[in-house]
């Protein structure tokens, strides 16, 4: 289950300010980024330690949600407050709130968590730029994901970030199919359509490359992402580097708009959504009217 984000724009003025976090995770333990009822999500757990810290319900709103397992070290969100709400944070000082908010963050999502303390971690705190939205001003969004593809490489201290595959991989093969798929187009076949939402993305980077220490990791970088697009790509590029299909293979199922059960979801533990870019803070506002016509 699903909840959409609320699309909030606070006015520049009229006491109200909006508050720009960034954050990472360790995706194992939770259910995905959006709140799921009776489940551990990362928002619900952020939200729930936001609650403590300041006696009301908190609403965030995200870059771009991730499924279950998949882990972040670039995410970014913001939430809305009053310029008296934000100064009470910090004891009666504005200045000094970030620094507070961060530290009494901590301690409460230690409460949350209890065990699993220190899944979730926040790093940054400010007051967002005006016309700033964490998912609607984004310009891009890049995830990594890790392989092994020779057992000499299957390190057990990273089994929980690498996908241990037990047939090599032809990077070669790999990146001459996934150059195809860059640019604007619709990319229906590798993801799980949304009712209403658009299935077309700019894929901007995405490529492989084998470490010194025979780890392959994939880059790939688009606009924005279609629900399980990202493991949809890298499951489709993996039976090219098997041998299984060969590069053009990858145009051609994009080209079908269809999911079917060729479709196969890489395993998510690998993938790490890595950052989230923005423009100049006078171009915020433009870019998320912008994306927020797109998309509806």
């Amino acid at each position: 289950m699903q909840f959409e984000e609320p699309v909030v724009t606070p006015s520049g003025g009229g006491g109200f300010l909006r508050i720009r976090m960034g954050l990472s995770y360790d995706g194992a333990p939770f259910r995905g980024w959006a709140v799921q009822p009776g489940l551990l999500t990362v928002q619900g757990a952020l939200e729930e330690a936001l609650e403590m810290i300041l006696r009301r319900p908190v609403r965030l709103t995200v870059a771009g949600r991730t499924d279950a397992g998949v882990h972040s070290r670039g995410q970014v969100v913001h939430w809305d407050t009053t310029e008296a709400e934000w100064e009470g944070v910090g004891r009666g000082s504005a200045e000094d709130a970030p620094r507070a908010l961060l530290r009494r963050l901590s301690g409460a999502l230690a409460r949350v968590l209890g065990e699993l303390s220190g899944a979730v971690v926040v790093h940054t705190v400010e007051i967002a730029a005006d016309g700033f939205d964490a998912r609607f001003s984004a310009l891009w969004r890049r995830y990594s994901y890790r392989i092994a593809d020779d057992a000499r490489h299957w390190d057990p201290l990273e089994r929980a970030t690498v996908l241990w595959h037990k047939k090599p991989l032809d990077t070669e093969a790999m990146n001459r199919g996934a150059a195809l798929l860059l640019g604007l187009n619709d990319f229906r076949s590798y993801c799980k359509p949304r009712e209403g939402a658009t299935t077309v993305r700019e894929l901007q980077r995405f490529d492989f490359e084998r470490g010194a220490d025979g780890i392959i990791t994939a880059h790939i970088q688009a606009d924005a992402f279609c629900h399980n697009m990202v493991r949809a790509l890298i499951g489709a590029t993996l039976k090219v580097g098997e041998g299984a299909e060969p590069p053009p293979w990858l145009w051609e199922r994009l080209l079908e708009k269809r999911r079917d059960s060729r479709s196969v979801l890489a395993p998510a533990h690998p993938l790490v959504l890595e950052y989230v870019a923005y423009p100049e803070d006078d171009q915020l506002r433009e870019r998320a009217e912008q994306t927020r016509a797109l998309r509806d």
